[in-house]
């Protein structure tokens, strides 16, 4: 039987969400193609992750343990998973389009001479030929292509793109592999994790996002939006150009130079909506927008939209909210 390897990514003990995006794709290619589905953890002492990791449905849960592996590596994801593909020669190996995927992916292809398609939105496979979409010039196009003479295919898969895989509570196959890596023969070593300030929310992780942007016209106003943030409990986003002006951090920015984020509810204030922008959010389960321009692209993406001045409407938006809320 063929085989799909999926590359879990985990940090500090947690999986990402990404993981259970790429199981969820990776059964719908199973039942196309009948292929058997390996989840793949790298780490240290894995024994809790690997059993989490089981009750999603997969054929098999294959742990790669190694000291070095207790922290990320670059160097080290390499020499561990070139062994382990080598010995396995799965048709399909799929990595998240993440800060990791994008750091080993590339260098692993290289090892092992796979075809590498990075930031895929889409895979399909018909007769065992990998069919794959992207986009192209910022997201404005979406191309298919496939490799008619290749037999095994690597993929970075853009997060959120996906609904993400349910616990199906069947257990499966755990096994445990201990990596044969030359720790001598490393290049890099890590050194500590540097964690971000409190200042520095990971934004990718919020529930519940308020994002501003160039509407708000100058940073003295931030304040209008960040009131309405904190009524709500929400993290604050912004847009690109609230960013290149200095106005908030690079860890707020959401949209293809930033993060990618899928909130329970994304409001947008003051965000036109380019395309660069929405590729960042449109995995959000329900969008709202206020802008007083009523053909904003962001009303195209929009659950719920509110034409109006945002200077008007926050205000009295924040004020009703502490109110319901008793704040």
């Amino acid at each position: 039987m063929s085989e799909v390897i999926v590359v879990a990514e985990q940090r500090e003990g947690k999986f990402r969400d990404v993981t259970f995006e790429l199981i969820s794709k990776a059964k719908e290619l199973s039942k196309s193609s009948g292929f058997k589905i390996t989840g793949v953890i790298l780490g240290y002492g894995t024994n809790e992750l690997a059993q989490e990791l089981s009750l999603y449905g997969l054929d098999e849960v294959v742990s790669i343990e190694h000291e070095i592996l207790k922290n990320y590596s670059c160097e080290g994801y390499v020499k561990a998973l070139s062994s382990f593909l080598r010995e396995r020669e799965p048709v399909l190996t799929m990595i998240g389009h993440t800060v990791y995927g994008l750091d080993y992916a590339p260098a692993l292809a290289a090892e092992l001479n796979f075809p590498l398609v990075t930031d895929c939105i889409n895979l399909s496979m018909e007769n065992r030929k990998l069919k794959v979409t992207r986009q192209m010039y910022s997201g404005k196009i979406n191309v298919e292509f496939s490799f008619p003479r290749a037999e095994k295919y690597m993929v970075t898969v853009r997060p959120t793109v996906f609904k993400p895989a349910e616990k199906t509570g069947k257990k499966s196959r755990v096994v445990k592999v201990k990596a044969e890596i030359p720790v001598k023969e490393l290049k890099t070593k890590f050194i500590e994790l540097i964690k971000p300030s409190a200042e520095e929310v990971d934004i990718s992780q919020a529930d519940v996002i308020v994002s501003v942007g160039r509407g708000i016209g100058d940073k003295d106003n931030l304040p209008i939006v960040e009131s309405l943030a904190e009524a709500i409990g929400a993290a604050l986003g912004a847009s690109r150009p609230v960013v290149d002006n200095g106005w908030l951090p690079k860890s707020r920015q959401v949209g293809q130079s930033g993060k990618t984020v899928k909130p329970k509810v994304y409001l947008a204030v003051g965000i036109s909506g380019a395309m660069q922008h929405v590729m960042g959010m449109k995995g959000s389960e329900t969008v709202i927008a206020i802008n007083k321009d009523p053909n904003a692209p962001i009303f195209d993406v929009s659950d719920y939209g509110v034409v109006a001045n945002l200077f008007d409407i926050v205000p009295t938006l924040t004020e009703t909210i502490k109110k319901i809320r008793g704040t």
